[in-house]
């Protein structure tokens, strides 16, 4: 397991937690909480005076090794293929997807607390997972939905600083303002501007990085029914946890979508650390920029047609399908449809990955989720045909070194049929998902102070005459 080292020494899990250990197959370490330690800050003190000294001892003797070889084709191609940071939280492999400390997503699905018996994992229990590497109990779960909840009050001056936008502005134009008007709470900036010890730095972040999580769905359900719902809000429901208060806030509070909502927080959290929105996060955060400046950041980064926007596009190119073919398309029709696409300079989205070459896990669990729930729902259907027709059609094209579907191809399928269906709005949900995986990273970073980010940049005649010279 990818779990901390250096941890005290990991027991087999007991009754309930060894009987899903067996389930797990090869995941056979599991550090299960004792339901006595219910503060989550407090087990980050305990952890990181020890991993403080595993990176120090990393450094010390083995700070020389090589990790490979850079490439020309590396430094055109967006530093693809590049080892060339520190990220904690999880670990995407091409061929098996996300682990996050360690777990997969059907592993998560098995050991994570969640609402409902045989339910969808509650997000706090991976945030928990994330920060600490242990899988938290059902109390600690509940414990930090309500520290969460305790933590969620939003000001006044942050819903005004929305309204003075266009109604028309896009929603994520809309909620990156909402996080910088959050900012005026930094604790981090109030402590750093008084003067502290870098030792303390991770405390004040780890404020930020809760209140931030805290406080996101309540000014996201604002975004979205100022949009589309004529400005009229709903209260918060405190007695509801994470996922579902932020649904219950949007206005659905069907059970199912429930379970959907606690499914896409939790999947959506984190995918590493290289991908544009988790990287922008890193990277301002390194300047010591304070966790809202820094996750507003990312937040731009996600608002790309090539990042977090892509989940939109799907949808809409769903139904520009059904718009021209009719509801019940056949796969002759379908299989044209996606040439047209391809012919005429776009790309079919929802497929293909830059990292992973198999199909996105994230797919699998809401296809699950939709056989599950929705079986007839006629979108649905359509994306399992295209699950058949796109991934041949890339391949023969030769172009995609990964033609499977990644997670955008099914999210806006399972929203849409419980209610919520402007699509112009799904990126904000991304982003409320992934604060999770860059505030626990951003934690992390303080605690085992991470340097200023500075890569090397070179211009094309630097490399010209540096193959030059590797020429001769």
């Amino acid at each position: 397991m990818a779990f901390f080292r250096g941890l005290t020494a990991v027991s087999r899990l007991r009754s309930r937690a060894a009987q899903e250990a067996t389930t797990l197959g090869g995941v056979r370490w599991l550090q299960m909480q004792s339901a006595s330690n219910l503060d989550l800050k407090s087990q980050l003190q305990e952890l990181i005076p020890e991993q403080q000294d595993r990176l120090k001892k990393l450094k010390s003797e083995h700070g020389k090794v090589q990790l490979g070889n850079i490439t020309v084709d590396m430094v055109l191609g967006g530093m693809r293929g590049m080892t060339g940071m520190l990220w904690e939280t999880s670990l995407l492999d091409p061929e098996e997807g996300i682990r996050f400390r360690g777990l997969s997503i059907p592993e998560c699905q098995k050991v994570l607390p969640t609402a409902v018996k045989d339910g969808e994992p509650l997000p706090e229990g991976l945030l928990w997972l994330l920060l600490t590497g242990k899988v938290p109990t059902k109390e600690q779960v509940d414990a930090l939905s309500k520290e969460l909840v305790s933590r969620s009050s939003v000001p006044g001056h942050v819903y005004k600083a929305i309204d003075a936008l266009p109604v028309t502005a896009h929603p994520m134009t809309q909620f990156t303002t909402g996080v910088m008007a959050l900012q005026v709470e930094s604790e981090f900036q109030k402590a750093y501007d008084k003067g502290m010890p870098k030792s303390k730095f991770w405390e004040p972040t780890y404020e930020d990085c809760l209140n931030l999580i805290a406080r996101l769905p309540p000014v996201a359900a604002y975004v979205y029914r100022r949009i589309f719902k004529d400005g009229k809000t709903i209260a918060a429901n405190n007695a509801l946890d994470y996922a579902a208060n932020f649904s219950h806030m949007l206005g659905f509070d069907d059970p199912k979508m429930l379970e959907l909502m606690r499914l896409y927080v939790t999947i959506h959290t984190d995918h590493e650390g290289g991908n544009v929105s988790a990287h922008t996060g890193h990277l301002v955060g390194s300047a010591l920029s304070d966790p809202y400046l820094s996750f507003a950041a990312a937040l731009n980064g996600l608002a790309g047609p090539l990042h977090g926007l892509a989940n939109q596009e799907v949808l809409l190119w769903i139904k520009s399908v059904i718009g021209e073919t009719g509801s019940d398309v056949t796969i002759d029709q379908l299989k044209e449809y996606v040439w047209k696409t391809l012919k005429s300079g776009k790309v079919v989205p929802g497929f293909g990955h830059g990292v992973l070459r198999k199909t996105d896990p994230r797919y699998t669990c809401q296809r699950e989720f939709a056989l599950k729930y929705l079986p007839e729902d006629p979108l649905f259907q359509l994306v399992s045909k295209l699950y058949e027709v796109v991934p041949p059609i890339l391949t023969e094209l030769g172009k995609v070194k990964n033609p499977w579907p990644n997670v955008d191809a099914h999210s806006g399928v399972l929203l849409n049929h419980f209610g919520l269906s402007e699509a112009r709005y799904y990126t904000v949900l991304f982003g409320v998902s992934r604060s999770m995986g860059i505030g626990s990273q951003l934690i992390w970073d303080r605690a085992l102070g991470l340097p200023l980010e500075r890569p090397k940049s070179v211009t094309m005649e630097w490399l010209e005459n540096y193959c030059r010279k590797a020429a001769a």
